[in-house]
């Protein structure tokens, strides 16, 4: 295997390497300075690089998350061959054998660290020019801030402890700087400082598409304030709930409630074309065909996630469980306790009412193919039935005849955007803070809102959805709405609207319940599936990632492993 060294790394060689080298002290000739490089005509470069760092990743180091924050939940198996396909995502599927020396997460590691370095870079040559010779300086520092805390953000939560290091970080001192230099705390304020200074200086619109705004950065930093109130110890318990924190949720959000809007249909926020950048999607990667490049700017993310009847490699499967948690119950809500005692059955699909947005998440063998009237989901187009089951995932995938699918032998990878923050996250966020805050009854019409939508969601399902059944919350009518059911209620609405999106295993890692959540999603599925047999949770353990070891042997065992590992 290829090895990849960190950016860290790479310098902690060069400056070992500089100590026993006379050489490397001259000093050079005929080389020009960074302060001679960067003009105001050159210096879009710097951003251009730093943004590009956004759609850098690849199948085996998916931006996307879908292994971490999915196949590492309850909401989709990993799909492929079989368990050894892939074998890491495989172990992070079971919670088992989950080691430092993957490679996966080593690259990953790898290439967020090069888009912080970029966005540092392109900082630094901001400070060479003045707002005169570059009229949009504050603007552009203000989106380099925003791409960084986007990059630490990821970073934060796979692995907990990372190195920070900014552009005012001296080169020399690269080496010196722990992963456990900031608590956990202060690493949350570290990301929190970079979205509140972009919120602070960005427009909130962009002419150009794809530009951070001030909505994204506001609803980014509310997402940091949401994450750090659950306030965790070495351990990963979660011990309080930091009220000074929701308030700067709500401090946030309100910054971008009735600034945006729901689109009028779910299923539009993971359609191509007329649909993409839509007034949902606050932040969106852009993808790009007919570029000039070879195969365009295609999302290596959630390539393997094509199924075989279309292309390679049916990866990223949702798990019957989730097929489950779309039941709803008589008077349209959700089956909190029963929702798992009998597995829906897609052959008799129309014997149960469902939610609204199942259609939009899940293919099922005999209905049309992203709602192609021309294309038919069939069983055979599962790569591997037995283990894996007889879904697809619907939302990064699209129908062939949008043009968009591009073949890149042996994967179809599309141009879709995918968006990393759309409203609907921002709304959510809100309602959290406020059940959390004791405001329940503020939560309820938020989520409700929600609801509302996904019951309007029929203009691409209208032919098959005939099953669908969704009510919105109506307290001493249909529930009781106190802290704990809307607490209950909040957290099914995040998983039924987020599903597939790379959200749900850190969800439960904030909540605290990642370990209760699991084992009984475990203790179930291998009851069907073998390769679940040794499927078990470490608490205080599992929680995050390992620190790659690769990265520990670089830095000379200055960064620490996590707990447990």
């Amino acid at each position: 295997m290829k090895k990849i060294y960190s950016v860290l790394g790479l310098i902690i060689l060069i400056t070992i390497s500089s100590c026993s080298a006379d050489y490397l002290v001259e000093n050079p000739k005929g080389v020009l300075s960074q302060d001679v490089l960067v003009t105001p005509e050159n210096v879009d470069g710097f951003m251009n690089a730093a943004y590009s760092s956004l759609g850098n990743d690849h199948y085996d180091t998916p931006f996307s998350l879908w292994p971490y924050g999915n196949v590492r939940s309850d909401d989709a198996y990993k799909g492929g061959s079989g368990p050894n396909d892939i074998q890491a995502f495989h172990f992070f599927e079971v919670s088992n054998n989950i080691r430092s020396d993957f490679g996966e997460l080593d690259r990953f590691w790898y290439i967020s660290y090069v888009g912080i370095s970029r966005a540092n870079k392109a900082l630094a040559a901001l400070n060479l020019l003045t707002k005169e010779q570059y009229p949009l300086k504050e603007t552009r520092e203000a989106e380099m801030r925003f791409l960084r805390g986007h990059f630490y953000f990821m970073l934060k939560i796979m692995y907990r402890n990372v190195p920070y290091v900014t552009e005012e970080t001296p080169i020399a001192d690269y080496a010196k700087i722990s992963n456990r230099e900031l608590t956990n705390d202060q690493l949350w304020d570290a990301i929190a400082a970079d979205f509140q200074a972009a919120a602070d200086k960005l427009p909130q619109t962009q002419p150009e598409v794809g530009r951070a705004t001030k909505l994204a950065a506001y609803s980014y930093l509310a997402k940091v304030r949401l994450y750090q109130a659950y306030q965790q110890d070495d351990n990963y318990n979660v011990v309080s709930i930091n009220h000074e924190r929701l308030q700067q949720v709500i401090d946030a959000t309100d910054q971008v409630i009735g600034k945006a809007q729901l689109e009028s249909d779910f299923g539009n926020n993971f359609m191509p074309g007329e649909y993409e950048n839509g007034k949902e999607s606050i932040f969106a990667i852009q993808y790009s065909a007919n570029d000039g490049t070879l195969h365009g700017r295609i999302n290596y993310s959630d390539v393997l996630a094509t199924p075989q009847g279309i292309g390679c490699c049916d990866f990223h499967k949702p798990s019957q469980n989730l097929v489950n948690a779309f039941k709803t119950s008589a008077d349209g809500l959700p089956m909190f306790d029963t929702y798992n005692n009998a597995d829906l059955n897609y052959k008799q699909i129309s014997n149960y009412d469902v939610d609204p947005r199942l259609y939009h998440t899940v293919a099922i063998p005999g209905l049309p193919w992203k709602y192609s009237a021309d294309l038919t989901f069939q069983e055979n187009w599962n790569r591997s039935p037995d283990a894996y089951g007889n879904y697809a995932s619907l939302k990064e995938n699209v129908d062939p005849a949008c043009g968009c699918l591009i073949n890149v032998d042996p994967f179809y990878g599309n141009t879709k955007n995918r968006i990393q923050i759309r409203y609907a996250d921002v709304i959510l966020m809100r309602a959290e803070a406020y059940i959390e805050l004791g405001q329940h009854n503020e939560a309820l019409p938020l989520i409700n809102q929600i609801r509302h939508r996904a019951s309007q969601s029929n203009k691409f399902t209208s032919a098959y959805d005939s099953n669908v059944k969704i009510a919105e919350y109506i307290n001493g009518t249909n529930c009781t709405w106190t802290q704990g059911y809307a607490r209950q209620a909040l957290r099914w609405e995040r998983r039924l609207e987020f599903a597939m999106e790379g959200n749900r295993f850190f969800d439960l890692v904030r909540w605290g319940i990642a370990d209760q959540t699991l084992n009984n999603y475990y203790n179930i599925e291998k009851t069907k599936r073998s390769f679940f047999n040794e499927a078990h949770f470490d608490k205080n353990k599992e929680e995050y990632c390992p620190i790659p070891l690769s990265q520990i042997n670089f830095s000379q065992g200055l960064y620490q492993q996590n707990t447990g590992y």
